[in-house]
């Protein structure tokens, strides 16, 4: 499906007022997971790389992942995950499964998840790997717990990265629905509830080698950690605007009291724009420096929670209610934080 810029804009801005604000309360209190959203943003062909090269691709994909954070970051996580295992599958070399996948997963017929976030501790020297793999007759046997996958459901698929040795790990992707693997859902979290996330225990798991991304999941997660990455920064930026525009629509209240505050909203326009500018730059260079998308990360990270606590100072006490807008992306904003890679993490590939 081929759609122009404004097309894209229109049709998301549509499905974002539909099919998402009237959820919005419910999502944050972790009663409603928006799977319908989700799957119409992909039958919808905004997240379709047909005819694109990797950067349109990406650039493309910012903007939903951004649009979408401005209204609820909780979906645009979600989002994300979803992006993550579509990048696993348009980087793998196992040309079967990626066409098998990726049009089901661009189009919305698959749900995607991500279970990198171990496996980045593991190759950061910060975690030990939750997983093994025993080798087998036509695959491997996946064992192990993942305290935390997101973005999970009935029929739908996540990437794993398990150990076959000290030296060797490999990749490949799990159906939810797999013999052996026990999810259970969690949803004591600070925010992020609505995010269809659960505890995965793998028992013994086959993974055929059909289903296999990588034998060498060092080297792929070195492949996939820009794009990784990469689309976790609109997450925050879609925070920071909507924060923005909440400082404005309150700056008269109280006599206008709010202008001595010492954070403005042009405090955090500026630096936000800055970002965006370095992220296009990074993805239309000959060469893609991985760092310097951590390090776009890293400062949105910060940025974002310069704003929500901003927000709530504008706010004063009428953000101090639960469920009010300024609260929620206040908890949206510390989830964000502790986002693998966290800002410890980052601060550390940074040193």
């Amino acid at each position: 499906m081929n759609i122009n810029t404004e097309e894209k804009k229109l049709i998301l801005e549509k499905l974002i007022e539909e099919d998402l604000k009237p959820y919005i309360k419910k999502i944050d209190a972790g009663e409603y997971y928006a799977e319908s959203f989700i799957r119409k943003v992909l039958e919808s062909g905004l997240l379709s790389s047909a005819n694109k090269s990797q950067q349109e691709t990406l650039v493309t994909e910012f903007s939903v992942v951004e649009e979408t954070a401005k209204t609820c970051m909780t979906t645009a996580f979600c989002i994300w995950c979803h992006l993550a295992a579509l990048t696993y599958v348009r980087e793998t070399k196992n040309e079967t499964l990626k066409q098998q996948l990726l049009p089901k997963l661009e189009k919305g017929e698959i749900i995607g998840g991500t279970a990198l976030s171990n496996p980045m501790k593991y190759y950061a020297g910060l975690e030990k790997l939750y997983l093994s793999a025993e080798l087998t007759e036509g695959g491997y046997l996946i064992s192990g717990v993942f305290p935390a996958v997101s973005n999970l459901g009935e029929n739908h698929l996540f990437g794993i990265i398990a150990g076959v040795s000290e030296s060797k790990q490999i990749m490949g992707i799990v159906s939810c629905n797999a013999e052996g693997l026990t999810l259970k859902e969690k949803a004591d979290y600070l925010g992020a509830n609505g995010s269809a996330t659960y505890s995965c225990t793998f028992d013994k798991v086959f993974v055929s080698d059909e289903w296999i991304l990588s034998e060498n999941a060092a080297s792929f997660a070195e492949q996939i950690r820009p794009a990784f990455i990469a689309y976790q920064i609109p997450l925050g930026l879609g925070v920071v605007q909507a924060s923005i525009a909440l400082i404005e629509k309150i700056s008269q209240r109280q006599n206008g009291c709010n202008r001595y505050l010492k954070t403005q909203a042009c405090d955090l326009r500026t630096p936000a724009q800055e970002l965006r500018k370095q992220f296009i730059n990074i993805f239309n260079s000959e060469s893609i420096n991985w760092k310097e998308i951590a390090e776009v990360r890293l400062k949105t990270a910060y940025l974002t929670l310069e704003a929500v606590q901003a927000n709530m100072l504008h706010h004063g006490s009428a953000g101090y209610l639960k469920d009010c807008e300024p609260s929620r992306k206040l908890r949206e904003a510390y989830f964000y934080a502790n986002l693998t890679p966290t800002i410890k993490h980052l601060e550390k590939i940074l040193q």
